[in-house]
């Protein structure tokens, strides 16, 4: 009996579906985190749609009431329902982060594995570009780009990719250079195959797992240097939701007790990072060839 390419997909389908639901019960504090991430892509997605209340519509009759069965998590000192503006705001800071961790990610791991595989001046010249960059404090450093280049949304995500890819350069380097003299690239360089075929199928796959750790951790750092820009005037502007800017507005009120302002959008920053913190091994379990058998 042949066997279909049809069938082949099938099978490699069922097997990882069975890898994903041995991980997620091997690890509950994965599928806690894999939940929190749904979640967050649920808001991210359908926000809009399931808003109690416009994010932006102010009723100054209203403002500045604590939360209750109409405002569960109150309202703000224009009368803006707390919630409805959390809700929104996570599909524009989840926006920042993948997209700074995603133009970090593709650029820094293509300079790291070509420093790593060849060595010599290109493995200077990328060193010493990342080292220049990781001389400044990074989040100092994101504040002079934005204030350079001006506070937008665009130029929140340049700079926080600029301030993340050193990371990623690092580990692509460390990765590709022990790797480099192993059997199995030896092996490929004896069957004929070029140097970009070689990083491309057989080097790149082999460093992914710990580059996968690397980006969830990343993303929530980008979460919060995008959060803090905009805490301290930098970012996006209001009366745009966004969690920084909800912090911010409801820090001067937590002296007169309007404390909800502060604490939820504080809340949702705290469980979005808490979030990828943990997604990490569980990304790499789920991408290890070795955690397959």
């Amino acid at each position: 009996m042949s066997v279909t390419p049809a069938t082949t997909r099938e099978s490699d389908a069922g097997e990882w579906f069975r890898h994903f639901r041995y991980v997620m019960a091997e690890n509950p504090v994965t599928l806690i985190a894999f939940c929190l991430f749904l979640m967050l892509l649920v808001f991210a997605v359908f926000g809009p749609a399931i808003t109690p209340y416009d994010p932006l519509a102010s009723e100054t009759g209203n403002a500045l009431q604590p939360p209750s069965w109409a405002h569960w998590f109150g309202t703000d000192n224009l009368g803006r329902d707390v919630l409805s503006r959390v809700i929104v705001a996570t599909r524009l800071d989840l926006l920042i982060a993948v997209s700074a961790v995603a133009i970090s990610f593709a650029i820094g791991s293509v300079l790291g594995s070509l420093a790593g595989y060849y060595g010599g001046w290109t493995d200077r010249v990328v060193g010493r570009c990342t080292d220049t960059i990781m001389a400044f404090p990074l989040f100092v450093l994101a504040m002079g780009i934005v204030a350079a280049l001006g506070n937008t949304v665009e130029n929140i995500v340049y700079a926080t990719a600029i301030i993340n890819l050193p990371f990623y350069v690092r580990v692509a380097r460390a990765e590709v250079n022990v790797r480099r003299h192993a059997g199995f690239v030896a092996a490929a360089k004896l069957a004929g195959n070029s140097d970009a075929r070689l990083l491309m199928f057989h080097l790149y796959p082999n460093i992914l797992p710990p580059m996968m750790v690397q980006v969830s951790l990343n993303l929530g750092w980008a979460i919060l240097n995008a959060a803090g820009l905009s805490f301290i005037g930098l970012g996006v502007r209001p009366p745009t939701p966004e969690w920084g800017i909800m912090v911010a507005e409801g820090a001067t009120y937590i002296v007169s007790g309007e404390w909800w302002m502060a604490l939820f959008p504080g809340a949702a920053l705290m469980l979005a990072v808490f979030c990828f913190n943990l997604l990490g091994d569980g990304l790499r379990d789920l991408i290890d060839p070795q955690r397959r058998t």
